[in-house]
């Protein structure tokens, strides 16, 4: 019997390195995870490099990749995804970005590029759209909250341009920047002049704003500054079931991936509980995966807590949320005629607090899968898998030949 459906498990930022605190485990070696660990010795596995060897992977390109479309054909930048993935309806054409509330000192330099890992800001981004006025640059804008202190900017006007820099500076401690353009076009510096104008005014409409009050009485920090990166122009994709003959959803708490489901033509699956932290409701992102598996022959499921951990350098929070992950998966081992696929996006290692460019573990299960010998679902387990070392564009045409999707190549 032929599977008829596929489930793709990212589990983002998955991927590390052995680590001192773990004695030269890495999370997810060091986690106990039976479900996966009887997936994989039931499946086959390797190791993934999401865009090539070296390569640093970002979120963005990298789901790309596993959705079949190639980055360096396909890619725009993250800040349309980001928007689109929030909400707004991005037309070819439009200027996007991602943003962040961060927290400014009064000395204006930035503490906390996160402010404090907010959620809730969604009264801080209507008050914005409401107060700024770009109108003297003929220029409309769409400002929206994302998952916790993400949020998305889009631009739509005539003369812009997407060649332009951001105002983060990425640490903290250092002033916020001005935003330039990074050509000598017209179309370039009137963004950049735009978007300083946009911050300007956003600051003055957060600095008093009912939310940071609370939070300040709270000891908690504001969210007193917005900043701003990922410009790219919004471009036209291949809708998902024209490129493959599949119905596909897309499961994710995080703006960007769900923006990335929706411009290929994903039906995106809103999960209550659902935050893209490892506070997050895994259990009812999972429930909500295997419901859609009944209307769509592919399903997308994120599952995004490991990433912040490894970001944030916490070896042992991202062990422990790894263990909470793989006892929400159970469910899947009773799932039939579907080929589940589990693998990260990218490895996000705690010493490095970053994506690296180290390959990712994979592995495939489900009927017609030839297993190797590996029997553990690990960084070193799969790297002796028989899918041996593949490239995140390898990864569905694998599994359209399995469910028998596959075109024949030569007569």
């Amino acid at each position: 019997m032929t599977a008829s459906r596929i489930v793709l498990i990212v589990l983002d930022g998955i991927g590390d390195r052995p680590h001192p605190a773990l004695r030269g485990a890495t999370p997810l070696s060091a986690a106990r995870t039976p479900v996966l660990d009887r997936l994989a010795r039931e499946g086959i596995t390797g190791i993934m490099d999401t865009i090539g060897p070296g390569i640093r992977p970002g979120s963005d390109t990298s789901h790309l990749a596993l959705l079949g479309y190639p980055p360096r054909e396909c890619y725009t930048g993250r800040g349309p995804l980001e928007a689109e993935g929030s909400g707004i309806r991005m037309r070819p054409g439009m200027v996007g970005f991602r943003a962040n509330y961060a927290t400014l000192d009064a000395d204006g330099r930035v503490v906390d590029r996160r402010a404090g890992r907010i959620h809730g800001t969604e009264p801080l981004s209507k008050a914005i759209e409401e107060a700024v006025d770009l109108s003297r640059f003929g220029v409309r804008f769409q400002f929206v909250s994302g998952a916790g202190h993400r949020a998305a900017l889009a631009l739509e006007g005539e003369g812009l341009g997407d060649g332009v820099g951001s105002n983060d500076p990425k640490k903290e401690g250092a002033f916020p920047h001005e935003f330039e353009p990074l050509t000598g076009t017209e179309a370039d510096a009137k963004t950049a002049a735009v978007l300083n104008e946009f911050v300007h005014q956003a600051r003055q409409v957060l600095a008093d704003h009912p939310v940071n009050r609370r939070r300040a009485g709270e000891g908690l920090l504001p969210a007193n500054e917005v900043l701003i990166r990922g410009a790219g122009r919004m471009g036209e994709f291949q809708p998902f079931r024209e490129r493959y003959g599949l119905a596909g959803a897309v499961v994710s708490a995080a703006t960007l991936i769900t923006g990335i489901g929706k411009v290929v033509g994903l039906d995106p699956i809103h999960v209550e509980g659902a935050t893209g932290s490892i506070d997050s409701n895994i259990e009812g992102k999972v429930a909500a995966a295997i419901e859609a598996l009944e209307t769509h022959s592919f399903v997308l499921l994120n599952i995004k807590g490991a990433d912040e951990a490894g970001h944030d350098g916490k070896a042992e929070q991202k062990r422990d949320f790894i263990v909470r992950v793989d006892a929400a998966l159970a469910p899947f081992l009773d799932v039939t005629e579907t080929v589940i696929a589990v693998m990260g996006d990218h490895s996000t290692p705690c010493t490095v607090k970053d994506h690296s460019a180290d390959p990712v573990p994979v592995l495939v299960h489900g009927e017609g899968v030839r297993p190797d010998r590996v029997d553990r679902y690990d960084e070193f387990a799969c790297a002796e898998g028989g899918l041996c070392r593949i490239t995140g564009c390898d990864i569905l045409p694998i599994l359209l030949d399995l469910i028998d999707k596959a075109h024949k190549y030569g007569a």
